[in-house]
């Protein structure tokens, strides 16, 4: 069997990082680590290619040489997914896909010839077992949770790793809180299901006798939904960079109870970690509650993202708008809470109902739903009726807040209010694609762009006072550039 894996294109978005990836010489931010495990549990005597087709293109002569292609792919790589199919099927090919985007609307697809559903460690070997017998099904699904202590490790020699920016590990499936808009329950439950210490050493050790250096994503649902396991990991896992003079920088998600846990922040910097995304949505306590998120509920948010900053770990944070319960001043409410909480890299989006959570369900039984969402909640879209505002001025809003957190002079405001807090536990690595990142900086944003006033401004500003995070500053200014082409188109 000729196994073509094909990973779609994701579309430019906040979290694809496009427009500052030039500046370090890579394609794409992350791998296709499903695909990448899902490779390692087929058949030994498969040959196997797979196309990452954010870092190459995917030709018909890929498509010619495979008897079937596998897609995985997310929500947001739709469009993307269609066009493989299409073209998939104009060679006559046989195609089998999986991942989030066919658990939640398997039924968008019927031109798929087979669809493996949910955790593919309980359906892949199903459709295998079938295959071997001639008798294979249009869809196979199971509600089981395997243990993922029996994952086996990605197949990392399908990808090239130098054109990635980072490389991606999971620890654990599964989230104990049940946010209604998020889909995380659905597909992987609540109880948090995690790899053994012994597990997870031999997967960064792997990364690390491949010649990787630099960042890996751990990218669990919730890092820390079991915290008694996570410490224990985090404990090995300190012995494991110190030996080897901390070749990872490592960053994940998390939940905001983070903050409430010092022995857990002063373990996660100490095994590597400087950075964490949090979902803190929104600062008012009646959207809040609507939406179920009540690990963020009677906190002091900004308070509870400076104390992580304190402790060496900057917060990326993902916020919404378009909750039923907004106030008509929610614009005004979260410009304020995202430029006092320093978090540099915010992810501001509109809500939108996923298929398979909560808030879907309440929405379709209120006759409210409009369409399907397009898995990019920063595009400016809704699907479904607002309840209180109107659509367009909820959007109005929304662009308003973008245009002004976004605007140089509020960006490079963040990133000092950031600087102000933020405690580096250990020097900064620098290589050399850094510095040629902190070259090219200096001709895009110190001479080119509009806001160069303010990144010289920011550079002396860390310099003088936060040199320690002279790094920092320097990568937050790309990150700003980013931002900033995005909204430009």
């Amino acid at each position: 069997m000729k196994a073509l894996l094909v990973y779609p294109s994701i579309p430019d978005t906040f979290w694809s990082f496009k427009h500052i990836l030039k500046f370090i010489r890579k394609r794409a931010a992350h791998v296709p680590l499903g695909l990448l495990t899902i490779a390692s549990m087929m058949p030994k005597d498969w040959d196997l290619k797979l196309i990452d087709m954010n870092v190459e293109p995917l030709t018909d002569t890929d498509l010619k040489w495979a008897d079937t292609v596998f897609i995985g792919a997310m929500v947001v790589q739709k469009e993307s997914v269609r066009e493989v199919i299409s073209r998939s099927k104009k060679f006559d090919k046989n195609v089998v896909a999986g991942g989030p985007l066919f658990s939640s609307t398997p039924e968008e697809f019927p031109e798929i010839d087979t669809q493996i559903l949910n955790e593919a460690e309980i359906t892949l070997p199903l459709y295998l077992e079938d295959l071997s017998r001639g008798s294979v099904q249009t869809i196979y699904r199971s509600d089981e949770k395997p243990d993922i202590a029996k994952t086996p490790l990605p197949k990392w020699d399908l990808i090239n790793m130098s054109y990635y920016a980072c490389m991606s590990i999971q620890y654990s499936r599964g989230c104990p809180f049940d946010c209604e808009f998020c889909d995380i329950v659905h597909l992987n439950g609540r109880k948090p299901r995690v790899k053994s210490n012994d597990q997870m050493l031999h997967e960064f050790e792997t990364l690390y006798q491949m010649g990787w250096r630099g960042r890996c994503f751990i990218v669990d649902d919730n890092f820390i939904g079991n915290k008694t396991k996570v410490k224990s990991l985090l404990r090995e896992l300190r012995k494991w960079q110190e030996e080897r003079k901390y070749p990872f920088s490592l960053f994940t998600e998390a939940s905001v109870n983070l903050a409430e846990d010092q022995e857990l922040m002063s373990l996660m910097t100490a095994a590597g970690f400087d950075s964490v995304f949090l979902g803190l949505e929104t600062p008012d306590e009646e959207c809040l509650a609507e939406c179920g998120k009540r690990q963020n509920q009677s906190k002091d948010l900004v308070e509870a993202v400076k104390i992580i900053q304190r402790n060496g770990m900057e917060v990326m944070g993902g916020f919404i708008i378009g909750f039923d319960n907004d106030p008509p001043n929610i614009f005004e409410q979260q410009i304020k809470f995202i430029q006092s909480s320093g978090v540099v890299k915010a992810m501001i989006g509109l809500l939108n109902a996923i298929p398979g959570t909560r808030l879907y369900q309440r929405l379709q039984e209120e006759g409210r739903l409009l369409a399907d969402c397009t898995g990019d909640n920063c595009d400016g879209s809704l699907n479904f009726i607002p309840k209180k505002m109107d659509a367009d001025t909820i959007r109005a809003g929304y662009q308003a807040v973008l245009d002004h957190i976004y605007s140089p002079k509020e960006y490079y405001k963040r990133v000092l209010e950031f600087l102000k807090e933020y405690k580096p536990t250990r020097p900064k690595r620098i290589d050399k694609l850094e510095v040629r990142a902190f070259f090219s900086s200096i001709l895009y944003l110190g001479i080119l762009d509009k806001g160069k006033f303010y990144y010289w401004k920011l550079l002396m500003n860390a310099l003088v006072f936060h040199r320690k995070s002279f790094g920092e500053a320097v990568s937050s200014a790309l990150f700003g550039y980013h931002f900033r082409k995005l909204l430009s188109k």
